[in-house]
C-alpha cells in the first residue's frame, strides 16, 4: 500500500495566513477583515503588504459578516477571519441573511475549529460548525487537513464565486500534501473532488480536517493486520463528491467516515444520507457523540473523545463485521 510520511508540521492556520498573504500580492480585489484576533489567524504578512486593504473590526464578529457582506456589493473579495466558535454560532443570522441568503461572495474563514483547540474548553471548541454551514442554502464547506491544503483552499476560494465557509485549526500537524504550486500533481486541490489517497478493497474510509492523517495511520496498522482500505480525503464537505465515495463503497462494501465534529450534521450524515438514497452500505462513525467537549491537550481530547487512528482500526473491524 502507498504510504505517506512527513518532514514538518505546521498548523493549519498559518496556511490560511500564507494563501491570504499569496492573494494580496495576486488578487487586487482580496480584502481581508479580523475581529481582534489577527495573530491567531497568521493575517499579519497580509497586513504588512496591504495595509489599505485591511479592516480592524474589533471584537463585533456580526458587524464584521455584515461589512463584508457590503464591501462584496462593491466588487470586493472579502475574508473574514476569527474562531470558528464567533465564526459561525456567534454570528448565524447574519450569515443566513446577509451573506447566504443575499448570495454574496464572502469567505468565512475560521481558525480553533474542533476540540484541537484544546485547553480553551467546551466554551470555545465548536463541533456544530459543520452542520450549521452545510445546511445553508448556496454554501460551500471546506474543512482542509494540512497547511499545504490550507494554503492551496485559500487560493481557490478566491476564484470560487459565492459564499464559502473555509475551517482549519490551532496545532501543528504533520504535512503531507502537496503545495498548490504542484500543478501536475494528482493531489492538487480541486473544491468539491475529493483526493484518493490509498487504494483498498474491504474498507472505505472516509475523512476530513485533522483526522486525514489519523485515517492513514490507521490504514497502515489494518495493512499490517490484512485489512485493505480504502483512504478518501474529503476537504469539500459540501458540495460532497458523490461519486468517488460510491465508486469507493461499490468495491469494498463499507464505509468508516471520520471527522472533528458531531456525527449529527457532519461529513458522516452527509455521506449516510448519499448512501441510503443509492446503495444502503454498512457505515460507522468516528465522530463526537452529541456531547460537548472540555479542557485538555489535543492529544488527551483526541484520544478521549476517540477521534485517533486507534479508534478508526475499531471502527473497520466494526463495520466489517456488519458486511
Amino acid at each position: 500500500m502507498k504510504k505517506y510520511t512527513f518532514t514538518e508540521q505546521k498548523d493549519t492556520r498559518s496556511g490560511f495566513g500564507a494563501g491570504l498573504a499569496e492573494l494580496g500580492r495576486t488578487n487586487p480585489n482580496v480584502v481581508a477583515l479580523c475581529a481582534d484576533l489577527i495573530g491567531s489567524l497568521k493575517m499579519e504578512k497580509f497586513i504588512e503588504e496591504n495595509p489599505e486593504r485591511f479592516f480592524q473590526i474589533g471584537i463585533a464578529e456580526a458587524n464584521m459578516i455584515c461589512i463584508a457582506a457590503g464591501l462584496s456589493i462593491g466588487g470586493k473579495i472579502p475574508f473574514t477571519g476569527t474562531f470558528a466558535n464567533f465564526s459561525t454560532g456567534r454570528v448565524y443570522d447574519q450569515i443566513r441573511q446577509s451573506v447566504a441568503y443575499s448570495d454574496k461572495n464572502v469567505k468565512i474563514c475560521a481558525s480553533h475549529a474542533g476540540l484541537t483547540l484544546g485547553e480553551d474548553g467546551a466554551t470555545h471548541q465548536i463541533l456544530e460548525d459543520i452542520g450549521m454551514m452545510k445546511m445553508l442554502p448556496g454554501m460551500t464547506v471546506i474543512n482542509t487537513c494540512d497547511y499545504n491544503q490550507t494554503e492551496a483552499a485559500t487560493i481557490a476560494i478566491a476564484e470560487h464565486h459565492g459564499p464559502v465557509y473555509l475551517r482549519f485549526g490551532r496545532p501543528v500537524v504533520p504535512i503531507f500534501m502537496p503545495k498548490y504550486t504542484d500543478v501536475a500533481n494528482e493531489n492538487k486541490f480541486v473544491i468539491g473532488k475529493a483526493i484518493q489517497l490509498t487504494e483498498g478493497t474491504d474498507v472505505t474510509i472516509v475523512a476530513t480536517g485533522h483526522l486525514v492523517w489519523e485515517a492513514l495511520q490507521a490504514s497502515e496498522q489494518l495493512d499490517a493486520m490484512g485489512i485493505s482500505a480504502e483512504v478518501i480525503n474529503i476537504h469539500t464537505i459540501k458540495p460532497l463528491d458523490d461519486e468517488a465515495i460510491l465508486k469507493s463503497v461499490a468495491k469494498t462494501g463499507c464505509i468508516v467516515t471520520c471527522e472533528e465534529h458531531n456525527y449529527l450534521g457532519g461529513l458522516g450524515e452527509s455521506v449516510a444520507g448519499l448512501l441510503s438514497l443509492n446503495t444502503p452500505t454498512p457505515q460507522e462513525y468516528v465522530a463526537t457523540k452529541d456531547t460537548f467537549g472540555e479542557s485538555g491537550t489535543p492529544a488527551q481530547l483526541m484520544a478521549k473523545y476517540g477521534l485517533n487512528s486507534e479508534a478508526i482500526v475499531t471502527a473497520v473491524q466494526k463495520v466489517m463485521s456488519r458486511k
